[in-house]
């Protein structure tokens, strides 16, 4: 490794004990730019790394709300804006209770390049809680996105932080936060992404994610001699992500066999029945062993984990981060998997990404296959600033519009490096250019 590189990296692990996301996300991103640096010794000279790892702002704030109960709960809120050399800061807001700043930190962090990958204006940030909206009322969740927003809403803008939904934040929190923030700050700007259309948001939002994911695994396919087209696809997860996923790549022509969700995994060799999906996740918010009511013969495993053992030419994972780790990968490996795209924020343990490329498998890394959902915000922005609004083909277009650009830019940054099979230091360097190329411009700041 670049010996600036490493000193970088060892800095920011004693400065940043016990964050071992975050270290994660650094260290992969880190072991792929040291051949950059090898080449540029003026981003050394202007400090250039020093200044991408360490966030521009850390917000950290309390979040006191009363439940149906009449007792006072306090929750902890975050927003980590983390660089905005090329655009305002963009990135979810996650509610969950496994939040802390570790996790936003290695969010945040990948979310620089993720954005920076899709060609569209925005920086990178993260931000969230620690309350869990699992078994809350509606009028509960009301109560929290509005005390949540209470803080959060003097930080943030159209032009200078615009956050958007993650875990534990759909289209009902996005609404209870978008309409308090109206409430506070007297202006209806597009200063949320998600938001229902009926007050500014975009046709194939929802979708997005899966659905742009799905044509960068087919364009990486493509690009070495295969397709999707009939052949046998897992996805791991059942919400949004894994939903559409499922659904393109199915109008793709692959056969998607196995979903999950955190209790465990569905197998069913005729292939997933993805409308009893919507009905169990998106309509009746139920847990995925309710689809065996339907589907006697579909087999139920509960451990979620053992997704990866069902035979699979395609795996897709969806769910949350480290979900795929070595032994994940093995059973993969022995099964034949030929690619492996992330659909979720680094849900491929370090360890497991290297194991499934010394294999040979092809390996799209979610800064880049994932990264459709925040280009789609980004075209909501657009929207909402122009007071526009497209139709679903018109935004459909522009995804896989991205997505291809995205794919091209990656295999061609990995192939100048010597290295074309290797998506992950492709993305990384990719993304980099563009970020650095706009803070040399910008002075030391």
């Amino acid at each position: 490794m670049n010996t600036y590189v490493s000193k970088v990296l060892e800095e920011l692990k004693a400065k940043n004990p016990n964050q071992p996301e975050f270290h994660q996300a650094v260290t992969e991103v880190l072991d792929s730019l040291s051949v950059v640096f090898d080449k540029h010794p003026e981003y050394e000279a202007r400090g250039l790394l020093d200044m991408l790892v360490e966030p521009e702002r850390v917000i950290l704030f309390r979040v006191p709300w009363v439940d149906d109960k009449g007792v006072v709960r306090v929750n902890k809120g975050y927003r980590v804006q983390y660089n905005s050399a090329i655009g305002p800061y963009k990135g979810g807001l996650r509610f969950h209770p496994s939040v802390n700043l570790s996790i936003l930190k290695f969010l945040g962090f990948e979310q620089i390049f993720k954005n920076s990958l899709t060609g569209l204006p925005i920086g990178g940030g993260k931000g969230g809680s620690d309350f869990d909206p699992k078994g809350k009322s509606d009028n509960e969740i009301m109560k929290f996105c509005q005390a949540f927003m209470a803080e959060l809403y003097r930080h943030i803008g159209a032009d200078t932080d615009v956050p958007a939904g993650d875990i534990g934040v759909g289209a009902r929190e996005i609404g209870f936060m978008f309409g308090y923030y109206k409430k506070l700050a007297n202006e209806h700007v597009g200063v949320l992404t998600g938001r229902g259309l009926s007050y500014g948001g975009s046709l194939a939002r929802k979708e997005a994610t899966g659905f742009g994911l799905v044509y960068l695994a087919s364009e990486m396919l493509a690009h070495f001699g295969n397709t999707i087209s009939g052949k046998t696809v897992v996805v791991s997860g059942s919400g949004n992500v894994a939903i559409y996923a499922a659904v393109k790549a199915t109008e793709l022509g692959g056969k998607v066999v196995a979903m999950s969700d955190s209790n465990g995994y569905i197998y069913d060799k005729n292939g997933i029945d993805i409308k009893l999906i919507k009905e169990i996740k998106e309509v009746k918010r139920g847990r995925i062993k309710e689809y065996l009511e339907k589907h006697p013969d579909a087999v139920y495993g509960d451990n979620c984990r053992d997704i990866w053992t069902v035979k699979c030419d395609v795996a897709l994972p969806c769910a949350t981060q480290n979900e795929l780790d070595e032994k994940g990968a093995a059973a993969l490996i022995k099964n034949g998997v030929i690619a492996v795209a992330e659909g979720a924020n680094m849900p491929t343990t370090l360890e497991a990404t290297k194991m499934l490329q010394d294999a040979g498998v092809l390996f799209a890394p979610g800064k880049a296959a994932n990264a459709g959902g925040v280009a789609t915000s980004a075209l909501e922005m657009a929207q909402s600033s122009g007071r526009l609004f497209w139709s679903f083909e018109e935004v459909d277009a522009k995804l896989k519009n991205i997505m291809k650009n995205i794919f091209k830019n990656i295999s061609s940054a990995a192939a100048e490096y010597g290295q074309p099979k290797n998506l992950v230091l492709g993305a990384n360097i990719a993304a980099f250019k563009k970020i650095a190329d706009a803070m040399m411009a910008q002075g030391i700041c």
